[in-house]
């Protein structure tokens, strides 16, 4: 088998721009991390194009086989973003088979450090999908659209339990409610309440909202940490210059919800400016 793989990866790894190798196998206590393939073979580039992705699939016998050529840029987006859980455990647990300038052996050392700086991004991304996955269950709540509320209550959950997480200096595993079970018992133990109460669901979401309102609000400090740092380096802000940033561009969409959030809670405060029309007012932001 390892003749058939190095005939796979030998010509990747004889390319110029060939940064680094990783071998990931398939694992009995975790088989979601390869997918439905028995090993993952993956390949890091240099490339000046950030989403270049390469995939290719083998069969050798009743071995299934994907290659993955991914470049530098879009997998460092991957890593800090969160977008791509998989690739962090490729890289964390992966076999180095091919390592351009010490590329990979530093990269999992970096994983394992994992960075305040990182840290404090991650959090702020992952806080701001929290506040919106909450308020939009709360809203679906109040319109009595248990359903969704549901929906959006699960994602909640999930986003806390991944800060909760990454607050440690840990990074979230693909079986996350694992980790929070051992790292933050209060929160698996809110998740469980809403997944298996016999109680009608009105009841447990009325329940939830109660319980996990403390939980947001005591993170709000370490989950804003980045954006308020940010949001100190000027006097005052406009939506579009935040937008603008290229740090608080990763927050999305989501980044509208998280300010108004902080408003609410008096972190933030909204300035109205004159506009040419009478009686109409911009809104721009600072620092309470």
């Amino acid at each position: 088998m390892e003749d058939i793989l190095r005939n796979i990866y030998q010509e990747q790894a004889s390319r110029e721009n060939s940064l680094g190798i990783l071998q990931i196998y398939k694992k009995p206590y975790n088989p979601a991390i390869t997918n439905t393939f028995d090993v993952i073979l993956l390949v890091i580039v240099s490339d000046m194009k950030k989403d270049w992705i390469t995939v290719k699939h083998y069969q050798f016998n009743h071995t299934k086989i994907a290659l993955h050529i991914v470049s530098d840029q879009q997998l460092k987006e991957w890593l800090l973003l969160g977008t791509n859980r998989k690739i962090v455990e490729w890289v964390h647990v992966g076999k180095i088979l091919f390592d351009k300038n010490d590329y990979l052996y530093n990269l999992q050392n970096e994983l394992q450090d994992f960075p305040l700086y990182e840290r404090s991004i991650k959090m702020g991304i992952e806080f701001a999908k929290l506040i919106r996955s909450y308020w939009m269950a709360k809203v679906f709540f109040e319109t009595k659209q248990y359903l969704d509320a549901y929906n959006h209550t699960i994602h909640s959950l999930h986003h806390l339990a991944r800060l909760s997480i990454i607050e440690k200096g840990l990074h979230p595993e693909l079986t996350v409610w694992n980790q929070v079970k051992q790292l933050e018992p209060e929160i698996y133990k809110l998740y469980e309440e809403l997944i298996k109460s016999e109680e009608p669901i009105e009841k447990r979401l009325k329940l939830l909202f109660i319980a996990s309102e403390f939980l947001i609000y005591s993170r709000t400090s370490s989950g804003a940490k980045h954006l308020l740092k940010i949001l100190s380096t000027q006097s005052e802000w406009n939506m579009n210059e935040m937008k603008s940033h290229p740090e608080l561009a990763y927050y999305g969409t989501n980044l509208n919800i998280l300010v108004e959030y902080l408003v609410e809670k008096e972190l933030i405060e909204p300035i109205h400016v004159d506009s040419k029309t009478p009686g109409l007012f911009h809104i721009k932001y600072k620092l309470k």
